[in-house]
């Protein structure tokens, strides 16, 4: 009995591969006891940091085709959204179970007398939610519900960054940057703004179209218009 592999593009491929890459590159770390003098805090913010970045990696999917028509970016924005949730439920459970040991009293304790903890926590939540609801069957029983629902991904993104900058303490300069990719990327989601990129797309094309035919002695051929569901 053979076995078929869904059809992915190269890109596809390349992102779901990539995503393993931290992942075992942590494992073979562990294996290897090449972790630092706290191994429960390397796991804690490695796995916390692929998760953001995976996070921001999504949320830049939108931003990439609307500026520059790089479709296949939309492609993979779910998958991003469901890797950036599997090593944030990786950092949960490594502080539930490692620093915790799923003690429920001292968790309840931590998660509502620590900020970074509560902040992190509600931002897990909305991820699960998210990653629950990111099924084409949730998407058919929500409607329109299903977009505004998955608009708080940015709110996790902000959670998650704020969260992070509370959980470090001191050394904070890593954490703003990943804050700045955030903020830059709710700027571009913008109405006007993210109007306005688009059109500037479209121009660079038409431009693009203008000085090519020009060589060719051909009449430049008009952009198409940007398809309603890639602006989601």
């Amino acid at each position: 009995m053979s076995i078929k592999l869904p059809k992915l593009s190269r890109f596809q491929w390349f992102v779901h591969l990539a995503a393993g890459v931290p992942l075992a590159w942590l494992i073979l770390d562990l294996i290897r006891d090449n972790l630092t003098v706290n191994p429960i805090q390397a796991l804690t913010l490695r796995t916390g940091k692929s998760a953001l970045i995976f996070l921001i990696l999504s949320l830049a999917c939108t931003p990439l085709n609307t500026v520059f028509g790089f479709h296949q970016a939309l492609k993979v924005r779910r998958a991003l959204g469901l890797y950036a949730f599997l090593y944030a439920s990786l950092h949960f459970l490594i502080f539930i179970g490692l620093d915790y040991q799923f003690d429920t009293d001292l968790l309840i304790e931590a998660i509502f007398e620590k900020k970074y903890a509560l902040v992190g926590f509600s931002a897990f939540l909305i991820l699960l939610s998210l990653a629950i609801t990111s099924t084409r069957g949730w998407m058919k029983r929500l409607g329109r519900k299903w977009t505004r629902l998955h608009r708080y991904v940015y709110l996790a993104g902000v959670l998650v960054v704020v969260h992070y900058v509370w959980l470090v303490k001191s050394d904070i300069r890593v954490p703003l940057l990943y804050g700045a990719f955030v903020l830059a990327l709710l700027i571009a989601r913008i109405p006007p703004i993210r109007r306005s990129l688009s059109q500037l797309r479209q121009h660079r094309i038409i431009r693009t179209n203008r000085i090519i035919f020009s060589i060719m002695g051909k009449e430049p051929i008009k952009p198409a218009k940007e398809n309603p569901i890639h602006s989601k």
